[in-house]
């Protein structure tokens, strides 16, 4: 794990979060403008790491890999179910209202029920999506580039479609990139 950029991003976390509470405006409000095509595309490509694309990939894994399809399909399901789990937990404790509805930006503190619009911070999409990209690229990095593609793809398309604030998404991004390589650390 590279510790210098989990810093970075963290850092890079707390200072779009300081921006955002100061009123800088965040927010792209994209989404209305895309059609057709775009928009179809790029609600495809938001779903990297998630429910149906992982278990896809860990598929794959398992099947393509004879050496250690089983380990390394386990570990990536492992991997993106932490990043998820801990991103559900977090998000309900600190209940943070998405752009562009009423209270926008604002913590409005623990709640266990499952509300949407205060599920903001952090992206549990970018945290997953980077989760199974660190952990496919930790067992085949030939593919890192192209995963590494497709996980910031998804991160970046959460906030063009107004779903989070950029300190959502970093933050997402640094839980998936801790937890999917300390799974992998653990594994091996």
């Amino acid at each position: 794990m590279d510790t210098t950029l989990l810093g970075l991003l963290t850092a890079g976390c707390a200072a779009l979060l300081v921006l955002e509470f100061l009123g800088v405006r965040t927010t792209l409000n994209l989404e209305s403008s895309m059609k057709g095509d775009v928009k179809r595309e790029s609600r495809w490509l938001a779903q990297y790491g998630q429910s149906v694309c992982t278990p896809v990939a860990a598929a794959l894994v398992f099947s393509l890999d004879k050496t250690h399809g089983v380990r390394n399909s386990l570990t990536v399901i492992a991997a993106v179910l932490l990043a998820s789990i801990v991103c559900m937990l977090l998000k309900r404790l600190l209940g943070r209202i998405r752009p562009g509805r009423e209270g926008a930006g604002t913590f409005a503190g623990p709640s266990w029920k499952h509300a949407n619009h205060r599920e903001s911070f952090p992206s549990s999409h970018s945290a997953c999506a980077v989760a199974l990209t660190v952990s496919l690229a930790a067992f085949y990095p030939q593919a890192a580039v192209v995963l590494w593609v497709l996980a910031l793809g998804c991160a970046a398309l959460r906030y063009v479609l107004d779903a989070h604030y950029p300190s959502d998404v970093l933050g997402g991004i640094a839980f998936g990139y801790a937890i999917a390589h300390l799974t992998v650390m653990v594994v091996r």
